[in-house]
């Protein structure tokens, strides 16, 4: 269905069961599947999250923007560890990063990145927006404007979007559809608030499904109805 796809990738969810770190056995899952779309003729962009190993948020008493810049590092190692299993399945993979840190990464150059995708190279975008005080997923949805990304899709540790957190309440209620205003009047949390108007302003399609589900990323690129599609 789509050309070009940004997926963005959460952290906590390569954690696997663990709840923290690195699962080799879901990041070889996530590698079997971008092969796949690949092979379909999908130019793939990912943008990864690092909750497995740090949120901003949990700086308390820190200083933002160091908490923030930790935050950034954390989703290096794991753009990294994506990288090394997309490289191993055979998927030919750049790691882009935000902030400077050419030992181990490419600078992120949009015209670099656009590059790549035509040279038809799976590009790891990580350091979310390189600022402070911006989530990953407004990362995300930055990215996807600029490489003009057909949609944006969210794989998350949850199967789409709820009215309130189903961890939490056991009667919450799945959106099936959701239009990007509904989303923000709500006050819904499951995405960053600037990340949805930021696919609003722009017209990008965002469909939030769960990575946990066989084949979720596979599924979603072929049309089948999966998660919460925000449009």
């Amino acid at each position: 269905m789509f050309k070009r796809a940004l997926i963005k990738l959460s952290g906590e969810a390569l954690a696997g069961k663990e709840g923290f770190g690195i699962d080799p056995i879901k990041v070889s899952e996530v590698a079997e599947q971008i092969k796949k779309v690949t092979e379909q003729g999908v130019q793939v962009g990912i943008v990864v999250g690092g909750g497995n190993f740090w949120r901003g948020r949990q700086g308390t008493g820190m200083d933002r923007t160091t908490a923030d810049h930790m935050g950034m590092l954390a989703t290096v190692i794991n753009a990294l560890a994506l990288q090394d299993a997309f490289e191993k399945d055979g998927i030919p993979t750049r790691v882009q990063t935000a902030l400077t840190i050419t030992r181990v990464a490419e600078p992120y150059i949009l015209g670099k990145a656009l590059r790549h995708f035509e040279k038809g190279r799976v590009v790891i975008f990580a350091c979310g927006t390189g600022n402070p005080y911006f989530s990953t997923d407004t990362g995300a949805a930055l990215r996807a404007a600029e490489i003009q990304a057909d949609v944006l899709m969210l794989a998350k540790n949850i199967d789409g979007i709820y009215d309130s957190d189903p961890r939490k309440n056991p009667n919450a209620k799945k959106y099936d559809n959701l239009q990007y205003i509904d989303f923000i009047k709500q006050g819904l949390t499951a995405i960053d608030t600037t990340a949805v108007s930021l696919c609003m302003e722009n017209k990008i399609p965002i469909i939030a499904f769960g990575l946990n589900e066989k084949d979720s990323i596979v599924r979603v690129l072929n049309g089948e109805k999966m998660g919460t599609v925000i449009c």
